[in-house]
Formats: C-alpha cells, structure tokens, sequence
C-alpha cells in the first residue's frame, strides 16, 4: 500500500466515523497483538508479557511488524491470518470511539432542545430516536398522564448525559418536565428573549397542569408579559400546544416583593401585602369572594405563586392559609381550605360548600335529578348552562385582550415613563379582573358538567339496583 493510499484511507475512516486518526491507529495496534496471541496461544499464558509484545504500523507505509522483546517475530502470511480478528476488534473500537464522540456532543447541548420520535417504550420509560443516537425519557421526567405512541414526535430538554463506570456506555436523559423546557420554548417562540430585551426571571412549574412564569424588560415600552403572549396570543398558545393544554399564566417581574407576590396570585385581586424581609413572608389580604381564587383548586395557585417568588405566603380571606414554596398537594388536603362553589343554574339555585367535594357534588345531582324526568333532561340543560358559561369566559379573556392591547399602543404613544407605567398598571388591573372572571365561569362550567356526569352514573346504578329487585322478585314467585 502506497503512502497516499494508506493515509487517504486512514484519514478516510477517521472523517466518516468522527474520530482522531490516532485512535484508528491505537485500534489497530491492539487488534494486530490480539490476532497475534490468538495465533500462538503458547505465549498468551506469559504472565510477563505486556509491555513486551506490542506491534509497530508505519504511519507513512503502513507497514506492519509485530515484536517481542524488540524482535520482529512477524510470521509470514500474518495479514491473511490475522485479518478477522483484526477487523472485528477494530470494528468495536471504532463504534466505542464513535458512541463517546456522540455524547461529548450531547454534553455540550445539555440545556438545549432537541426533536426526536418515540422508538420504543419499554415499561414507563421511553426510548427516543434523536437521529444519531438514541435518548431516554425516564418516567420523572415525564408528564403526567402525557400518552406516548411509537413514532410520534416530541420536543425534549436534553437535560444530562449520564456515563457508566465500569462499562463506559453513556445515556442520554431526555425530559419533558424540567422548568427549564418551558423556558425553552418560550426562546424559540419570543424573539425579544433571544435578543435580551425580554428575561424570564423564574418557573413554578406542576406538569401537565399548571405553570407560572415570571418575565421583566430591560426596555420600558416593551411589555414583557405582552411579548410572551404574542397577538392574540399565538406565542403562549404554540407553547401550550407542544404541552398538550397545559395552562401558563405569565406574570410581570417586579423587584419590589409586595408588588410581585400581588402578581403571583393573579387571577385574585389582591387587597393588600404585607412583606417580613427577614423571615421571607408576606400577609396577603384578599377579598372574601377572592380567597378561592387566590388558594386556587386544591392549593395549586397558592402553590405555585410561594415557588414563583420564594416567599413564604399566607393568604387572609375569611380565615388565614399558609403556604410555602415547599408545600405539597398532599399538605394541602390536609388543611381547612374551603372547597369551591358548587354552581348549578335552572334546576337549582343553591350554591354547596364543603370540604367533601365528591360527596357535596353526588348530593347536588341527586337533588338536581329528583326536579328533572330523568338524566338526558339534565344533561340537556347541563349542555345549555355550560355553553353560556364558555361563552361568558370567551368575552371575558377577549376584553383581556384588548385592555392589554389598547394599553400597549397608548404605552407607545407616550414619552412620559411614569404615566406609561401608571397606564401599565391600571391595565393590569382591569385584565386581572376580567381573566379572573373567565375563570371562574370556566370553573363552573367544568361543575355543571361534573354534576351531569354524576346525574348520568347515579341513573345508571338505579336502574342496576331495578333490575336486581325485579329479579329477585321473580325468583321468589317462582320458588311460591
């Protein structure tokens, strides 16, 4: 082999795999002596023959010589003989170089996305194709009750690339879950992120269900919540769809912790805060109908708003509640946290509280159900209330919209900063109370519909509970 030919075809096998010219080299070396003592098996027991047997490839010619103690003991026909071995270690060497080269790559794109389809799952875990490797979805960095099917296509964070020990493989972890994803998307979405105009300050994050994100401006005509939502909101709406509907609320950062933590427990309307800087608390007073809204279903709002800016919130409505950033839903439903409303329109004008949600919506639909002919009736009606019920919180979220739009162009208009930020403010106002009304219309349409359902079961197990009397009826005759 001539010296072009040999280094062309080195430099070859080095280019098309990613790897250093000098690990074919090494491979080569280590496959030559392997072929040589699988050869000559009466040397392989030498305990004292490493170091002393080892084989020599001229880099310029390619020349190969395998010596011992200094000689060449190169047997003739070595090549021929050698040649499978050689290239089946070679062939392992060169995808343990490449498979390393593959994750010093990924590990240079930890905190970035990525696109993948779904390979395989196995169990809870899911194995993603991300085209020159494979990548793990571990089932804690999953979304909850998020469905996957082979061949579909995510987003994903790559989050770590985890290296084995004593094997030296490496995986890569994968997650749908991070906080970090959500800021993620949003950079791809909110070109005034990527520009530095716009910061997201901090995530509070329960996946799949609900998420809080903190955002500020370095520029005072830029709204940066406004950036984020986008016109008509087809910004946060791209980053809800890759969620699968997870709800996002956007919050303007405030560095002033009263001013911030009132933000936090947007949709409520916030009365009052009162900040203790040493222990990192805050007394929030809300309103009485507010209180629901500012604890949020089953503590979550609250929840999210102690994570969102650190502080320790304790909400005065009719009865204080305390939260923490570290507080779980499972503490939650051990506190005295009044349930919310129960609405049901037509059939009856009753509003049920209690703590027992379940039990207080089967007694609803059980009262509902004995003014109603049967369950269709209710459902009929069900159906009416709750499309007004969406109606109503469509027109709210819209003049949402356009209080924020409107305010956006007279921001625009003005040169004076404080009047822009008193009209900020007065904006943000009258949005929060419009949003926090869609809220609470979609709340009771998601009850109505609850309490139909509920009508619906309990129909069915009284015709169930029929049956079985009339049977047992007739078997009683019969046995007369």
């Amino acid at each position: 082999m001539s010296i072009t030919e040999f280094t062309a075809a080195l430099n070859q096998v080095a280019s098309e795999r990613n790897i250093d010219p000098e690990d074919v080299i090494n491979t080569l070396k280590e496959a030559l002596v392997a072929a040589y003592k699988k050869d000559h098996p009466e040397i392989s027991d030498d305990e004292d023959l490493e170091g002393r047997l080892k084989a020599d490839i001229d880099p310029d010619t390619g020349e190969i010589k395998i010596m011992l103690d200094g000689k060449d003991v190169t047997p003739a026909g070595f090549g021929r003989i050698a040649s499978q071995t050689a290239k089946q270690v070679i062939l392992q060497k060169i995808r343990e170089a490449e498979k390393n080269a593959i994750a010093e790559e990924y590990k240079e794109k930890i905190g970035t996305l990525t696109q993948g389809f779904i390979f395989r799952i196995d169990n809870d875990t899911v194995v993603m194709d991300l085209g020159k490797t494979h990548g793990i979805l571990p089932i804690s960095e999953q979304i909850p009750r998020e469905r996957y099917l082979v061949n579909q296509k995510y987003k994903v964070l790559i989050k770590d690339v985890v290296t084995d020990e004593k094997s030296g493989s490496s995986t890569i972890i994968l997650s749908r879950r991070d906080p970090l994803f959500i800021e993620k998307l949003f950079e791809q979405e909110v070109p005034e992120i990527t520009k530095e105009i716009v910061k997201i300050e901090s995530i509070a994050r329960e996946a799949g269900e609900r998420t809080k994100v903190a955002v500020s401006s370095t520029d005072s005509k830029i709204d940066p919540s406004g950036a984020c939502i986008g016109q008509k909101g087809v910004r946060v709406q791209a980053v809800t769809d890759e969620l699968n509907g997870e709800k996002i609320d956007i919050i303007n950062y405030s560095s002033s912790p009263d001013r911030f933590i009132a933000a936090a427990l947007a949709p409520a309307h916030v009365i009052d805060v009162v900040i203790d800087t040493d222990e990192k608390s805050a007394l929030v007073k809300v309103a009485e109908d507010q209180l629901s809204l500012a604890i949020g279903n089953k503590g979550q709002n609250a929840r999210l708003a102690a994570k969102l800016t650190g502080y320790r919130i304790s909400i005065d409505g009719s009865e204080v509640v305390d939260i923490t950033p570290d507080t779980t839903e499972e503490d939650m439903e051990h506190m005295d946290i009044p349930t919310k409303t129960l609405v049901v329109k037509k059939n009856s004008d009753k509003k049920a509280e209690s703590e027992d949600y379940e039990k207080k919506l089967e007694e609803v639909a059980e009262e509902v159900l004995a003014k109603a002919d049967d369950a269709r009736e209710v459902r009929d009606v069900a159906d009416e209330v709750e499309e007004e019920l969406l109606e109503e919180a469509t027109e709210a979220e819209e003049k949402a919209e356009k209080i924020e739009e409107e305010a956006e162009k007279a921001i625009v208009e003005t040169e004076d900063e404080e009047k822009a930020k008193e009209i900020k403010e007065k904006a943000r106002e009258k949005e929060a109370k419009e949003l926090a009304k869609a809220e609470i219309k979609e709340e009771e349409a998601k009850t109505v519909e609850e309490i139909a359902e509920k009508a619906e079961d309990i129909e069915n197990e009284n015709a169930k509970d029929s049956k079985k009397k009339d049977s047992k009826e007739k078997i009683s005759k019969k046995k007369k």
